[in-house]
Formats: C-alpha cells, sequence, structure tokens
C-alpha cells in the first residue's frame, strides 16, 4: 500500500512536470515569434577619412583647478605622418577646444623647427614662448608639463629639451622629463 502510495505521487509529479513543461514551451515559443529580430543597418557608411582618425591627448590648463588635465582630439592620421611632433606643437599652441580648460602656450608662440636626438625631442620656440604667465607661481611648470606631457604620449619620447630661437635659455636649460 504504501510503495503504491508513492508510486502514484510520483507519476502525479511526472505529469505535473511534463504538461508544465509543454506549456512552458509553447509560451517561449510565442514569445521569441513576436520578437523580429531585424538586421541593424547604420546611418551612413564609415569612410575612409573615418578609418584614417586617431585620438591625440593634448594637455591644458583646466580654468576651475588649475591642473593640467588632458583633452583628446580626433585628429587625421595623415596629418600626424610627415612631422607628429610639429603637429602636436602647433595644436598646443591653437589651444583648447573645450571651453572649461585655458591656453598654456603663450600668445604668438611658434614652433620654428624640431628634431630626434635618441629618444629625446628637440623643440627650438619664437622668443614669444618667454612671455608665459610669471604671474602665476607654477605658469612655467605648466607651460614645460603641457609640452612634455603631450609629446611624451608618443611612443619614442621620452623627454623633451626647449630652444628659444635656436639657442639654450636659461628659462629652460634641461631636458624635461615626465612627472605623473
Amino acid at each position: 500500500m504504501k510503495n503504491r502510495k508513492i508510486v502514484i505521487i510520483f507519476v502525479c509529479l511526472f505529469l505535473l512536470v511534463l504538461i508544465g513543461g509543454f506549456f512552458a514551451i509553447r509560451y517561449l515559443k510565442s514569445i521569441n515569434q513576436e520578437t523580429t529580430i531585424e538586421e541593424y543597418v547604420p546611418e551612413e557608411e564609415i569612410t575612409e577619412e573615418q578609418l584614417r582618425q586617431t585620438i591625440v591627448s593634448l594637455y591644458f590648463l583646466d580654468k576651475q583647478s588649475n591642473e593640467l588635465v588632458p583633452e583628446a582630439r580626433l585628429i587625421d592620421i595623415k596629418e600626424m605622418m610627415s612631422n607628429p611632433y610639429e603637429k602636436l606643437v602647433n595644436l598646443l599652441i591653437e589651444g583648447p577646444k573645450n571651453e572649461k580648460n585655458s591656453k598654456v602656450m603663450p600668445e604668438n608662440t611658434k614652433s620654428l623647427r624640431n628634431y630626434l636626438e635618441g629618444d629625446c625631442i628637440v623643440l627650438d620656440f619664437s622668443s614669444d614662448i618667454l612671455n608665459y604667465d610669471k604671474e602665476n607661481e607654477k605658469g612655467k611648470e605648466n607651460l614645460i608639463n603641457s609640452i612634455v606631457n603631450t609629446l611624451t604620449e608618443l611612443s619614442e619620447i621620452n623627454s623633451v629639451k626647449i630652444l628659444v630661437e635656436g639657442n639654450q635659455n636659461e628659462e629652460f636649460n634641461e631636458e624635461y622629463m615626465r612627472n605623473d
């Protein structure tokens, strides 16, 4: 009698699971039929120009914190091919796109030439670079770190040497390395 009750309970549970499974499968199939999968079609094709773009980090002064912060720029890799150092320096001279940041390079500063000496980039600027914000105690440090942090983003550069009008200057007489 006891075995018979166990068998009946087992059969009832089995039927209950079987019927529940049937309805569950039917329900899931109906959901899948209602959900149609559509292929994603982009609004526009990626152009060759977009494929040639790369992101560079330029360092500018945050107006609120008065600290250097990176600003990402998307530029055409073709512009970086011939002289990436010149391009990055000129972007620093142009200044930030983000209005929360301010330019560190003095007005009218021009990059005269640049060249590599091993893993050190030598940058020759017009004498206008000497017009940095001398009233700010960190003015010179911010200028140097803006240049150094931007250019050492390139893997082949570990240090920066700054010349003024082709000569070493008392203001910038060191070889500067990145301070993290």
